[in-house]
């Protein structure tokens, strides 16, 4: 008669305990899968498609903001001007370019949406002329 081996921590599982990890393993990586949910998903909002893009512009105008803030105190606080003087063009440029990749970011999502919307349609003309 053949002993199952022990885990190492001491106890031990049913097979029937091990054969429900496996399954929910598999359905996981099935739900998670990025080909099904690319035809499979509800239709997402504006908020859902933008909201990465609107953040990165709010930050850089925010860090834009305190940058000419910093900027414009070095011309009227007379202690520590080379500090403002050098903190104030970073910020400046900082958020700067934050704002810009923002705002760039837009056309491509809008892109890449035209281009999943017509790939969907030929998927759909496809399945619709070689499944009959």
């Amino acid at each position: 008669m053949e002993i199952p081996p022990k885990s190492p921590d001491g106890s031990e599982k049913s097979p029937q305990s091990k054969e429900l990890l496996t399954s929910n393993t598999a359905s996981t990586l099935c739900i998670s899968s990025r080909s099904e949910s690319i035809w499979t998903s509800a239709p997402r909002s504006k908020w859902n498609i933008y909201h990465k893009p609107i953040i990165v512009m709010c930050v850089g105008a925010a860090i834009f903001v305190f940058g000419m803030v910093i900027t414009s105190l070095s011309c009227f606080i007379e202690k520590k001007k080379e500090v403002f003087k050098m903190c104030g063009p970073a910020f400046l440029s900082l958020g700067l370019m934050l704002l810009v990749c923002g705002l760039v970011w837009i056309p491509i999502i809008r892109k890449k949406q035209k281009q999943r919307q017509k790939s969907q349609f030929l998927q759909s003309l496809k399945s619709f002329f070689f499944n009959r």
